[in-house]
C-alpha cells in the first residue's frame, strides 16, 4: 500500500507540474481539458493499481491509521444572461474550470483515550470565475485553494483527549481522522489544535461533504453560519464537548482571519475570536432514525461596517463611478452573530430528508465563509441499494439565500464584498440567490472510487435578478482508503 501512496504523491504532483495551467478567458486560471484527461486517466490506473495492492481489513482495534483521499472536479457553464458586470461577477463565458486536492490523514494514540490527528493537502485549480459571482458558490473544493498553483500544506494537526464519565463503551469504526476501538459513551471531549469547524459542527448524512455529496456551498453547511476560518476553511483553537446517548453539546473558541478570508490569522485574542455552540439530539420517529441541531455563533474581529460605508460613501463621492470602500471603515469591536437549524430524518431504508436554515445580523462585512445572511436548504438522498447499487446514492436538493437590507443596500450602492458584487450602482434588481443541484454518485469498481455527474441550476446570482439564470454541469472523481 505504501508504493501506490507514494506514487500517486509523486505523479499528481509532477503532472500538475509538468501540464502548464493557462491562462484562460478573462486572466481566469484554469487546467487545460487535455490536462484534465491525462490526470482522469492517471487516476484512474493508480486506484486500480491501489486496489491490486491492498484489501485487507483495518484491525477493530488500532493504534495508528492512515488514510488518503484525492477529489478532482471539473464545471462548466454556457453562456448566460449578462447585461453587465463587476469585478467579483460570475463571468458569462469562460472555459472549464477544474479544482484537485489530494489529502493525507494520519492518526495515532499517545495514550489511552488520547489521540493526535495531522493532516497533509495538496491543492491546485480553482472554481469557476475564481470562485466568484455566487453567495452560494459552486464548487465546495474551491473555498480551500487560494491560487491554481500547486500547493501543499498542513491542513489539520490537532491533540484529541476524551474522559470517560462511566463504563459505558461504543464501537467506532476506522474512519479519516478516527482511530477504530471502543471509545466511551457518556463523556467529556477536550481537542485542541489547528482543525476545521465543519468537522465537528452542522453536519449532516446527507449533505455536508463536497468530495462525496452536493458541491454547493449553500448545501454542504449552513451558508449564513460565518464560520471563522482562513482562505483554505481551516483555523486553530479549542472545543470542549458533552456527550451522552442521544444527546451533546459542544463549545469552541477559535482564532479568526485578520482580514476577511485571508490566510492570516489575528493572535490578538482579546478582540477577534469567534465562539460557535452547539445542541445535538438523536432521535427516533416511528423507528426511524433523525437528528436535530441547533447552532449559535458570535464572532468578533476588525470588520467593516455597511452602514459606515455606505454613510462614508454619500458623504465623500466626488465624481460617478466612484465605489463604496468598506475596508476603510474595518475596526475592533464589529461583530456578527447568529443562529442555525439542522434536521436530518431517515424516512425509508432507502431515502433520507434533510433541512437547514440559519440568519445572522447582517450588519458587519462577510469575514470568512460567505455572504449570505439568512437561507433555507431542504432535500432527499437516495440510496442506491433500491435498485441494487448499495454503494451509490442520488441527491437532490434547493437552497435560498438572502441578504439584510443594509447588506442589498451595500452591494445596490455598488459595493464588493470578498466574493459577489456586480460593481453598477443603481442596475442591481434584488432578489433571492436560488440554487437546485442534482448529483449521482457512481461507486466505480470498488467500494472507495467514485464518479458522480452533478447539475445546478442557479436563479439570480449575487442576488441579482438582471443576471442569470445559469446552468452549470460538472464531473467529480473521488477516491479514498
Amino acid at each position: 500500500m505504501l508504493l501506490p501512496l507514494r506514487l500517486l504523491f509523486y505523479k499528481m504532483t509532477t503532472i500538475i507540474r509538468t501540464n502548464p495551467f493557462k491562462y484562460c478567458r478573462d486572466a481566469m486560471h484554469c487546467v487545460s481539458n487535455s490536462g484534465l484527461v491525462r490526470i482522469l486517466i492517471l487516476f484512474l490506473l493508480l486506484c486500480i493499481q491501489s486496489f491490486s495492492a491492498s484489501g485487507q481489513d483495518v484491525d477493530s482495534s488500532a493504534w495508528w491509521n492512515y488514510h488518503l483521499q484525492e477529489t478532482i472536479i471539473g464545471q462548466y457553464h454556457p453562456p448566460f444572461n449578462s447585461p453587465y458586470q463587476g469585478l467579483n461577477s460570475l463571468v458569462p463565458v469562460e472555459g472549464t474550470a477544474t479544482s484537485v486536492t489530494t489529502t493525507a490523514f494520519l492518526g495515532t494514540e499517545l495514550w489511552k483515550n488520547a489521540e493526535l490527528y495531522g493532516n497533509a493537502e495538496l491543492t491546485a485549480g480553482g472554481g469557476l470565475s475564481q470562485t466568484l459571482g455566487m453567495a452560494d458558490a459552486l464548487n465546495g473544493e474551491t473555498y480551500r485553494i487560494g491560487s491554481p498553483a500547486p500547493l501543499v500544506y498542513i491542513a489539520r494537526l490537532y491533540f484529541s483527549q476524551y474522559f470517560a464519565l462511566d463504563d459505558s463503551k461504543m464501537k467506532v469504526d476506522d474512519d479519516l481522522n478516527q482511530l477504530a476501538g471502543n471509545k466511551p459513551e457518556h463523556y467529556i471531549h477536550l481537542l485542541v489544535g489547528k482543525f476545521q469547524l465543519e468537522d465537528f459542527y452542522d453536519g449532516n448524512d446527507y449533505a455536508h461533504d463536497p468530495r462525496t455529496q452536493f458541491m454547493n456551498w449553500g448545501l454542504m453547511s449552513n451558508g449564513a453560519w460565518d464560520y471563522p476560518a482562513n482562505t483554505r476553511g481551516y483555523t486553530s483553537g479549542i472545543m470542549l464537548e458533552y456527550a451522552q446517548k442521544g444527546f451533546s453539546v459542544r463549545i469552541s473558541s477559535v482564532l479568526e482571519p485578520e482580514f476577511a478570508n485571508e490566510m492570516p490569522v489575528d493572535f490578538d485574542i482579546a478582540k477577534a475570536h469567534g465562539e460557535t455552540l452547539e445542541f445535538q439530539k438523536d432521535y427516533s420517529l416511528k423507528k426511524r432514525k433523525g437528528s436535530i441541531k441547533l447552532l449559535g455563533f458570535y464572532n468578533q474581529a476588525h470588520m467593516g461596517s455597511y452602514s459606515d460605508a455606505i454613510q462614508q460613501y454619500e458623504e465623500n463621492k466626488v465624481k460617478p463611478g466612484d465605489t463604496l470602500d468598506i475596508t476603510s471603515t474595518r475596526a475592533y469591536g464589529h461583530n456578527k452573530y447568529g443562529f442555525g437549524i439542522n434536521i436530518q430524518q431517515e424516512l425509508t431504508d432507502n431515502i433520507g430528508l434533510f433541512f437547514r436554515s440559519s440568519w445572522n445580523d447582517g450588519q458587519n462585512e462577510t469575514w470568512a465563509y460567505t455572504e449570505v445572511d439568512q437561507t433555507a436548504s431542504a432535500g432527499l438522498n437516495f440510496s442506491g441499494k433500491a435498485w441494487k447499487r448499495p454503494d451509490d446514492n442520488w441527491g437532490v436538493a434547493y437552497v435560498i439565500s438572502g441578504i439584510s437590507k443594509i447588506h442589498e443596500e451595500y452591494l445596490a450602492d455598488g459595493g464588493y464584498g470578498f466574493i459577489i458584487g456586480d460593481g453598477r450602482a443603481g442596475t442591481m434588481e434584488y432578489a433571492p440567490e436560488m440554487v437546485l443541484e442534482t448529483y449521482y454518485s457512481f461507486n466505480f469498481l470498488k467500494k472507495g472510487f467514485y464518479l458522480s455527474p452533478d447539475y445546478q441550476f442557479v436563479g439570480n446570482p449575487a442576488y441579482n435578478r438582471a443576471r442569470g439564470p445559469v446552468n452549470v454541469f460538472a464531473l467529480r472523481a473521488h477516491y479514498e482508503f
